[in-house]
């Protein structure tokens, strides 16, 4: 990931994790490659469907002497009450994640009215003989390892009714982050 991070996804970790307030739920925190990049006094809970992933992080949260609560959830249903977190954050993970609208979906009913969901994550590009590539390489990343390369959260994100207050595509269009806000409050 540090190398794809580097050659492709810029600086999305710290543009997104940069935008958290409040009380912060990371969704497939993995091995805690974001937790640099979060402002000190956010309260931070993150989940992985992975507890090698969740052991990772955090050992890397206690050798940054970050405080945050880290646990095994599943993306597809968070075990958090409705309305219960400021800001939902998911980095580079929609596109593994089997049911990518089940989890938009739950990140949308943890967030509090007002609450931001801030997302970065690669996409379908927006040039078509890239995207014809994207496709090509599918038939063998989604049978072996579940990784879809074709997904665009933002059109679920809006039909979940949140309201995206900025979005940028760049890498020809492979790499999406956004922020998206929840009516009310």
């Amino acid at each position: 990931m540090r190398r794809l991070d580097r050659l492709l996804f810029g600086d999305s970790r710290a543009w997104v994790c940069g935008q958290a307030a409040g009380a912060v739920l990371e969704v497939a925190v993995g091995t805690g490659l974001n937790l640099p990049h979060y402002p000190p006094d956010v309260r931070l809970t993150g989940l992985d469907l992975s507890p090698a992933m969740v052991r990772a992080a955090r050992e890397r949260a206690a050798r940054m002497n970050r405080e945050a609560e880290l646990r095994v959830g599943d993306a597809e249903d968070l075990d958090l009450p409705d309305a219960s977190v400021d800001t939902v954050v998911c980095t580079f993970a929609l596109c593994g994640i089997p049911d990518h609208r089940r989890s938009i979906d739950e990140m949308v009913r943890v967030l509090r009215p007002g609450g931001r969901l801030l997302l970065a994550d690669h996409v379908a590009s927006s040039v078509p003989p890239l995207r014809l590539v994207q496709r090509m390489t599918e038939w063998v990343s989604v049978p072996v390892g579940g990784e879809h390369f074709r997904r665009r959260p933002v059109d679920h994100v809006l039909a979940a009714g949140l309201e995206v207050e900025r979005r940028e595509r760049f890498a020809l269009g492979i790499v999406e982050r956004l922020v998206a806000r929840k009516p009310g409050g």
